[in-house]
């Protein structure tokens, strides 16, 4: 009961040091979460200055102001795609879409060989003869799909 004599007692001030508190420790465990705990404690203590509410309305308010604001952020940040500058990396495999090469091992039984680089690769595609030239279309782990190439 101590919180909520503190809460009477201190009032608005006691949500927004709260809000405080939380916001510094979202500094040491970092996550997100407390970001926005702290930011409702933060609001609900704005709202009290100007408007005096009974505790458990107050604790209504911060409940509904944490969890509104934490549902929005966790729907948000996991629907964007991450930003880069780099798309392709530890992808090697996609990198070479759209690329040409000739069939070192031909096509037969769906499968070959191609050399791109200084690595070989398994290819997958209509069976072709050694020495095809081949477009790159798709992968599918570490096979390349393949096509003839005009």
């Amino acid at each position: 009961m101590q919180v909520i004599d503190f809460i009477a007692a201190n009032g608005p001030w006691s949500w927004i040091i709260a809000g405080l508190i939380l916001l510094a420790l979202e500094l040491v465990l970092p996550g997100g979460i407390l970001v926005w705990m702290g930011i409702a404690g933060i609001v609900t203590g704005l709202m009290l200055l100007f408007q005096p509410i009974a505790w458990p309305l107050q604790w209504l308010v911060f409940g509904v102001l944490s969890l509104g604001s934490i549902l929005v952020w966790l729907r948000y940040s996991r629907n964007r795609p991450p930003i880069t500058d780099r798309p392709l990396l530890n992808r090697r495999a996609e990198q070479f879409i759209g690329q040409e090469a000739l069939l070192e091992q031909p096509i037969r039984q769906g499968f070959g060989r191609v050399t791109l680089g200084d690595t070989v690769w398994r290819v997958s595609g209509p069976d072709l003869p050694a020495g095809q030239r081949v477009r790159i279309v798709g992968s599918s782990g570490a096979v390349l799909a393949v096509e003839p190439a005009p």
